[in-house]
């Protein structure tokens, strides 16, 4: 198994954008910085909370040094991929020469594969990428879901190490970590499962609400490595109204809307999406204020 552990929390990266739609690199420069400051243990940029696809090549290679430059050493899981193997190789190949820790990669959306063809397409991607692979599954935006049994044959891989589990099926995801290999993670990819999953054995997640709450998320899933379950589970109600507004519209329209209300970004996003709604911007405003983060 390749030599990265991940656990705790990660924070899925959104790209911040200046009014006239380019990249506010400044803005990401104090975002990465604030959540190094807030104990984050790792970084997932350039994922779907990026808007990764309506970013350029240019665009991805700067994002990605500033995070390298103000991360402090604490792994990046870079996103790369799509739903296309020679693309993800090109991705891999742009990405390559600033040395991620890992790859995030996606299952192909919109093409549909089969079981085997996920199979073969993972097993194609460890064998030719130089850093290892996280297995993204999130059959609510791409269409397939990735079976138990395939992450399961795949988590024998030795340069696959990781999946985001992001399916809501809990008894899928309790199968992969109740038989995956020794050293095969199992990342929550939904905040509202991060307790339940770790509870089963998860060793963290990738999260968005950490955009807003960078201290208690590291909180929780720290509580919830180190037992201490009492704590992490006040935690977990403490903050289950961000949970769900967070995800009241497609990510990252709300938690935009949330940090630009925190005064850390612009509310800018590029086609197709579009800013939050009035109803939303005020829910995301009223459950910061209730939890003394605006």
């Amino acid at each position: 198994m390749a030599n990265l552990n991940l656990y705790g929390c990660g924070t899925a990266l959104i790209t911040p954008f200046e009014k006239g739609g380019e990249v506010d690199y400044s803005a990401l420069e104090s975002l990465v910085k604030a959540q190094i400051s807030a104990g984050i243990n790792f970084l997932v940029p350039l994922g779907t909370t990026a808007e990764t696809p309506c970013l350029t090549n240019e665009e991805k290679l700067k994002i990605f040094e500033i995070c390298k430059k103000n991360s402090d050493g604490h792994p990046l899981v870079v996103g790369a991929g799509t739903n296309s193997f020679e693309h993800t190789k090109a991705n891999i190949d742009l990405l390559v020469p600033l040395k991620p820790d890992a790859f995030l990669i996606v299952t192909p959306y919109y093409n549909k594969p089969t079981q085997t063809g996920l199979k073969e397409y993972f097993t194609a991607l460890a064998d030719y990428a130089p850093a290892p692979i996280v297995i993204y599954n999130v059959p609510g935006r791409t269409g397939v879901n990735i079976a138990a049994e395939t992450t399961l044959a795949l988590a024998e891989h030795p340069n696959i190490i990781a999946i985001k589990e992001a399916s809501g099926n809990y008894a899928q995801i309790s199968k992969i970590i109740g038989e995956a290999p020794e050293g095969f993670s199992v990342l929550s990819g939904n905040d509202d499962e991060t307790l339940s999953l770790m509870a089963t054995g998860a060793k963290g997640v990738i999260s968005v609400v950490s955009h807003l709450a960078p201290k208690e998320m590291v909180a929780l899933t720290s509580a919830m490595l180190d037992g201490k379950l009492d704590a992490a589970r006040a935690i977990h109600h403490k903050l289950f109204p961000l949970f769900k507004g967070c995800f009241v519209e497609s990510n990252p329209i709300p938690v935009k809307a949330g940090l630009a209300a925190q005064g850390a970004i612009k509310n800018v996003l590029r086609l197709p999406l579009t800013c939050a709604s009035a109803s939303t911007e005020a829910l995301m405003k009223s459950i910061l204020k209730n939890l003394n983060l605006l």
